[in-house]
């Protein structure tokens, strides 16, 4: 499944608390010096021109969580870039990825001493971008873009203070998302696996044939709609929130009630374990006991169920998710950016570059260890990708999000905790009976405006 993150209605808080520090890219006049967010930097890290200088110096690279279990990797990465570039020394740091983590990267970025090159998240990326701590690597470097599928390159885009569009993140790794399913129970309830959804909706009828062939005996998903907001809402072209993020706006689409409606039904005819209505447990162990016929969207969960469940994993069948209105799939990828404060810039950007280009990437993400997917074009053109030797389900899900991602888009409703949360509890009164789904839409945005209103 999509993981849930944070919105921009939290980026906008935190971009408040970096104003009060000073934010925005300046050169300077006078004595002063060029500033990147309020810190005083090279003035070849800010404006117009293409960054120029020598490779050299040490530069500091931050992961999110990876050193663990891909140490060798990375450190094999960061010994040949030292090693085309004699001048220039990598010092890798890894950190948790806790819940903390916005929190204290927006807390480096205010002491000036952010990581050269870090490994983001959409958020905190977007934060740090309107405060201006991220360099502009479109302009610093005009051919960055080369290496990215267009699609991926074009939605990872960022907005500066002054409200233009910027490119501060390279595309690096990312997920997909596939149908995943229980050929055997799917049979029973004769859904036609041969012929995958187009829509939501669509997917919801086979749902309700689940629900009607199975009474309680097993189920088609979990009732929680936490998994589904806003991923249901993108996929079918739903607008979540206006243009500036400021306000909700998918009550004024009617298809949001339909979808609400349509949550209520399949929940009431038994589509759902009534028990998951508000449990946060995905569908990984009731699917790996045969109780649940849809699996996990994300890829990797058919390694999940083959390692706990080889019984279930050979009837695992794995299909096109719906692309809906949107006409696509989006991702959601991790991104590696390069700090405007850094004093070795001409190396950190060196270095991000070379961590995302595409050998570097294919490498990875052959690794038997990692289930992600890369974000270059002639990564996804490899044989590794394309040329599918098995037919197992991985191999099949491995195939077919390499496709996907050639035409994806990066971008995804961001929506803060409290924001998803307050539409989740309206839409879980709608299934419960307690609301109409027309009630329950009206109620849920008015709610979200509310939050979205006080975090400004």
């Amino acid at each position: 499944m999509r993981a849930k993150r944070l919105t921009g209605s939290l980026a906008g808080v935190l971009v408040l608390a970096l104003t009060a520090a000073g934010c925005g890219l300046s050169g300077g006049s006078g004595g002063g010096g060029a500033t990147a967010g309020g810190c005083k930097v090279d003035e070849g890290n800010v404006g117009s021109g293409k960054l120029t200088g020598e490779v050299k110096g040490q530069i500091t690279f931050q992961t999110t969580n990876l050193k663990k279990d891909f140490g060798s990797f990375f450190t094999g990465v960061i010994r040949d870039f030292e090693k085309a570039h004699p001048g220039a020394t990598v010092k890798w740091i890894d950190d948790p990825g806790d819940n903390t983590f916005t929190t204290r990267t927006v807390a480096d970025a205010q002491a000036c001493t952010l990581p050269d090159v870090i490994n983001l998240n959409s958020e905190t990326a977007t934060a740090l971008t309107k405060a201006g701590y991220l360099l502009n690597l479109g302009v610093k470097d005009p051919d960055v873009a080369k290496p990215f599928v267009p699609a991926f390159w074009q939605s990872s885009t960022m907005t500066d203070s002054s409200g233009a569009t910027v490119h501060t993140v390279l595309p690096w790794y990312t997920g997909g998302i596939v149908l995943t399913y229980n050929t055997g129970l799917l049979k029973k309830a004769g859904v036609d696996t041969s012929k995958a959804p187009s829509s939501v909706f669509g997917l919801f009828a086979d749902y309700e044939k689940v629900a009607k062939a199975a009474k309680g005996a097993y189920f088609a998903t979990m009732a929680n709609p936490v998994w589904r907001i806003p991923a249901d809402w993108d996929q079918m072209n739903i607008k979540t929130l206006s243009g500036d993020g400021k306000s909700a706006v998918f009550a004024n689409d009617p298809r949001t009630v339909q979808w609400v409606a349509w949550m209520a039904k399949l929940y009431k005819e038994g589509a759902m374990p009534k028990d998951s209505l508000s449990s946060s447990n995905d569908p990984s162990t009731l699917y790996s006991q045969g109780k649940v016929a849809y699996g996990s969207t994300n890829p990797s969960f058919v390694r999940f169920v083959k390692q706990n469940s080889p019984s279930v994993y050979a009837k695992t069948g794995v299909g096109q998710q719906p692309f809906d209105a949107l006409g696509h799939t989006t991702g959601a990828p991790q991104y590696i950016s390069v700090a405007a404060t850094s004093k070795h810039a001409p190396a950190a950007l060196a270095f991000a570059e070379f961590l995302t280009d595409a050998e570097n990437q294919t490498a990875w993400c052959k690794d038997p260890d990692v289930v992600v997917f890369p974000t270059t074009t002639a990564s996804l053109d490899d044989p590794f990708f394309q040329k599918v030797t098995g037919n197992d389900p991985f191999s099949e899900a491995r195939k077919l999000v390499a496709e996907q991602l050639k035409t994806a888009t990066a971008y995804q409703t961001n929506l803060s905790p409290a924001v998803q949360n307050a539409i989740v509890a309206q839409v879980q009164l709608a299934m419960q009976g307690k609301k109409s789904a027309a009630q329950a839409v009206e109620d849920a945005q008015a709610k979200a405006n509310e939050l979205l209103k006080q975090a400004g």
